[in-house]
């Protein structure tokens, strides 16, 4: 089956260029969709630029999770906002499959309790919802499970919503605030004149803006490295699959140490392998590699690498580094990044759910995918101007987590471009941190 979200999908955006723009947004992910929208009810004038659809990578290919649980600490306030954001989004927007349903984080043993307690103690300023089931209560919780857990972390008030619906349907919104969005326009460079970014140039001619915007997710470092900026950001694989409607065994979204799951609103569960991704080795994978080393020591058997990326992979060895305004790039060479999934894993996700919940019996599965997720050394993103280009903000690197929190770094996103004060701390997110010889920090590892 193909993805929802293809390059053979009609172009529902398709705007003609415009000469100048309040604002340029490279990304028409989540967090660009979002970005413009806000920059709209600024009343600014924003183009937001596609490369190829509205949500067709990792925006539309993720879990669908809304969760504070597990956060950075740093993240949470943030992450309460874009909460509050989804509950003003349904309404207004309608049909993104909002629902409160809780997350669980099943432990495998009391050391992983012990974890749990560990980043309760550590969140407890924010009030959140959060708080540990014994085996009982998780005996009480689902009743159907088959499963020896010595307990969970649980938040009953963290929320779920269907990624390849509500990401469109968020940018339909945003259009009719005033954004402008071009569909299969793919920004080939930044516009700079004395230093300073002044706009993009893009495969269907200039746009002149005072302030660009890069959210281009597993592709924002190729952009950025085209310009002089290096950030240690790789891209790994993950595989979901999606079940035929089944009866509802478990309402909240879980994980355990095999399975992640969540209840989708056709009646089904999405799966995903937990704690498995898996990278292509490539030239940025080499120069990245120290910075990644704190992550491998502390989950040496989470990754799975590969040797090489397919052809056309923002980290493929053919991949061209740079390139002039006139030459296509590799953003136009790949509309979508749509990698396989690991068969392996798909099998294995349907026998892993049938196990944990045998009332089911043998669980079919429908539907497979994989996205790239764009991950950084430390766990949490970029979220910042660029001093090195006037001009120029950069949110990227969001690590798998980027769908539920967008609305709000959307927002944050928006008020940085425009110099105003952005409410929470961005310091954890500061892209100087990677070259000013500070100690990173990583972030959860729940």
């Amino acid at each position: 089956m193909a993805f929802p979200i293809s390059a053979q999908s009609p172009i529902e955006h398709s705007a003609e260029l415009p000469r100048a723009a309040d604002a340029v947004v490279i990304g028409g992910g989540i967090i660009g969709v979002m970005t413009a929208w806000e920059l709209a009810k600024a009343g600014l004038k924003p183009v937001l630029l596609e490369k190829g659809r509205i949500a067709g990578e990792q925006s539309s290919r993720n879990w669908g999770w809304i969760r504070a649980q597990g956060r950075d600490l740093s993240e949470i306030p943030i992450m309460l906002e874009a909460q509050k954001m989804w509950g003003e989004l349904d309404k207004q927007v309608g049909g993104v499959g909002l629902a409160t349903t809780g997350t669980l984080f099943m432990a495998a043993k009391d050391e992983d309790m012990a974890g749990y307690q560990d980043w309760l103690d550590l969140a407890a300023p924010y009030q959140l919802s959060s708080k540990l089931l014994s085996a009982h209560d998780l005996a009480d919780l689902i009743p159907q499970a088959n499963a020896r857990w010595a307990g969970a972390l649980y938040t009953p008030n963290d929320l779920r919503a269907e990624p390849w619906i509500a990401v469109p349907a968020l940018a339909r919104a945003a259009v009719a605030e005033g954004v402008t969005i071009i569909e299969n326009c793919a920004v080939r460079m930044l516009d700079l004149e004395g230093g300073k970014v002044t706009g993009v140039i893009t495969e269907k001619g200039r746009i002149k803006a005072p302030q660009v915007a890069l959210a281009g997710g597993a592709w924002s470092s190729l952009m950025l490295r085209r310009h002089g900026v290096s950030i240690p950001q790789l891209s790994v694989r993950a595989t979901v699959a999606a079940t035929d409607a089944l009866p509802e065994v478990v309402s909240d979204s879980g994980v355990d140490d095999r399975i992640a799951w969540r209840r989708r609103a056709d009646g089904g569960y999405s799966l995903a392998p937990s704690g498995f991704h898996e990278l292509f080795v490539g030239p940025d994978a080499f120069r990245a590699a120290f910075g990644f080393l704190p992550q491998l020591i502390q989950d040496p058997l989470g990754t799975r690498y590969l040797p090489s990326a397919p052809k056309g992979f923002p980290d493929a060895w053919g991949t061209k580094r740079t390139w002039s305004a006139a030459e296509q790039t590799p953003f136009e060479q790949m509309r979508i990044l749509n990698p396989e999934p690991n068969a392996r894993k798909v099998t294995k996700l349907a026998r892993d759910f049938a196990e944990t919940f045998p009332t089911l019996g043998k669980v079919k599965i429908k539907d497979a995918w994989a996205g790239m997720i764009d991950v950084m050394p430390d766990v949490v993103p970029v979220v910042d101007t660029c001093t090195a280009l006037p001009g120029l903000t950069i949110c990227t690197g969001m690590c798998g987590h980027g769908f539920g929190i967008g609305p709000a770094f959307g927002r944050i996103t928006a008020k940085l471009m425009q110099g105003k004060e952005t409410g929470p701390d961005l310091s954890r997110f500061r892209l100087s941190r990677f070259s000013d010889g500070s100690k990173l920090v990583l972030g959860p590892n729940l």
